[in-house]
């Protein structure tokens, strides 16, 4: 999956705001079926999505569908099997195993004029999917994780802060990272709190989070900042890389730091993330 900064929900019931997200900086764009969604206001907001599909921008398009395990859940995924055209990435939301992208894979896993079959982010939620988080990263269907902080928060009887939740959010980062696979923060719900943004953004960043998701589209120039590297780091990178491959692939003393492999892989990472 292309490396991305910021990931905007706009409630599926709301196609009138599909064009203002769409419009947006949002580097995806995650239409939900899921929680913003009131559960007789499903199928119209299926209905809704399904033409979002036939018209949009599918390169920029994900879906957060309704839980596998529910009724909902299996119409979203019938009805994406029977479309013309499918997005860039599905979102299952309370993936708790590895079964459950296996089964949404098994059904999509077929070429749709001409696209391969959409990725799928799986969003880790509870206390088991995060016991289970290494499994679930590690399923050749899972092409990103992303920490799910809200419904972990009530499972757990904490607030959603920072510390309550920051063995959650590591333990989503080192099942990320161990499979190869992004990692993608819980959006920020504060939508008053532009500082609080700033520094949870920053946090995530630091802790391993390749991304962060939004709820409004005032939250991602904050989020496209925390992610952004620096034109200083990516020189660095860059000429770290030259230095490296020139050697060989061998470690080397490099600007009086030592460069190997696993540091190399790191600056190629923030590259990707720079799109340089």
């Amino acid at each position: 999956m292309r490396a991305f900064r910021s990931l905007l929900f706009v409630p599926g019931d709301r196609p009138d705001r599909f064009a203002k997200a769409l419009q947006s900086s949002a580097e995806v764009v995650c239409a939900d079926l899921e929680d913003a969604v009131a559960q007789n206001a499903k199928a119209e907001a299926r209905r809704s999505v399904l033409e979002l599909l036939e018209e949009g921008d599918t390169e920029r398009l994900a879906i957060r569908i309704n839980g596998v395990v529910t009724l909902a859940g299996l119409a979203d995924i019938a009805s994406l099997a029977d479309a013309s055209r499918l997005p860039r990435a599905i979102m299952l939301p309370k993936v708790e195993h590895a079964r459950d992208l296996e089964i949404v894979a098994q059904l999509l896993d077929r070429r749709v004029d001409g696209h391969c079959a959409p990725a799928l982010i799986a969003l880790v939620e509870t206390p088991r999917g995060i016991a289970d988080a290494a499994n679930i990263a590690r399923s050749p269907h899972c092409s990103a994780l992303m920490f799910g902080g809200a419904d972990l928060a009530a499972a757990l009887g904490v607030e959603m802060h920072w510390e309550p939740l920051f063995a959650a959010r590591s333990a989503i980062t080192l099942a990320a990272a161990a499979a190869g696979v992004p990692a993608i923060d819980v959006p920020h719900v504060n939508l008053n709190d532009a500082d609080g943004l700033a520094t949870e953004a920053a946090r995530a960043r630091s802790l391993g989070f390749c991304a962060k998701a939004a709820i409004h589209p005032s939250q991602l120039d904050a989020i496209h900042a925390a992610f952004r590297p620096s034109e200083s780091s990516v020189s660095e990178a860059r000429a770290a890389i030259a230095a490296f491959d020139a050697a060989g692939g061998s470690a080397i003393q490099f600007g009086g730091r030592l460069l190997e492999a696993p540091i190399i892989a790191r600056f190629r990472r923030m590259l990707d993330l720079a799109g340089a």
